[in-house]
């Protein structure tokens, strides 16, 4: 592999896919940016969860978030041999949602983010994963914007809490509502 660095960033700028070069506060940098983050939240999360189904969807997912920053890096062009989020990709979100949620009693208030090590991660995942929906919504109107790339990341924000919420119960650990002080 060669060296890491490269010294072509030093001024500011980063390279797209495309070939272009791009200020690294450019907005399409910020959304690739953000979906690094959440792989990563999403990789701590991984280290704690105890139940293979839930850590096999989960490396499954990062793999995906791969394809979706290079997707977006790609400035609209179709890169052959590059893999791009698809409506499959949304609707296997879905059913897993749907799996999860069958097992886990029905959510009636809002929900504190936390309780286990895996559930807190996960709750960290989902608050990343709607920054990075909004990073995303900023660059959706570009030219050759996969709108699949949108409806994945919504999707995957719904899923992050489910499994979040599942790893607290497959854990045994209590869901706790907001408590509120009476107002005069």
């Amino acid at each position: 592999m060669p060296k890491i660095y490269t010294r072509t960033g030093d001024r500011g700028t980063t390279g797209l896919l495309g070939g272009s070069r791009v200020s690294k506060d450019d907005p399409v940098i910020e959304a690739v940016g953000s979906v690094d983050e959440l792989n990563s939240c999403i990789g701590l999360g991984l280290i704690h969860v105890r139940e293979e189904l839930l850590a096999t969807i989960l490396r499954r997912v990062q793999s995906e978030l791969f394809a979706l920053g290079a997707e977006l890096s790609s400035e609209g062009r179709k890169i052959q041999g590059m893999p791009h989020v698809t409506a499959v990709m949304v609707e296997r979100l879905e059913r897993e949602i749907d799996g999860m949620s069958q097992k886990l009693p029905e959510q009636k208030s809002f929900i504190l983010p936390g309780g286990s090590k895996s559930g807190a991660a996960l709750h960290l995942a989902r608050s990343v994963a709607r920054r990075t929906e909004r990073r995303i919504v900023s660059i959706s109107g570009r030219e050759g914007f996969n709108g699949h790339i949108l409806s994945y990341v919504n999707r995957l924000c719904d899923f992050l809490h489910v499994a979040a919420r599942y790893a607290n119960y497959t854990e045994g650990i209590a869901e706790h509502a907001p408590v509120y002080e009476k107002q005069d």
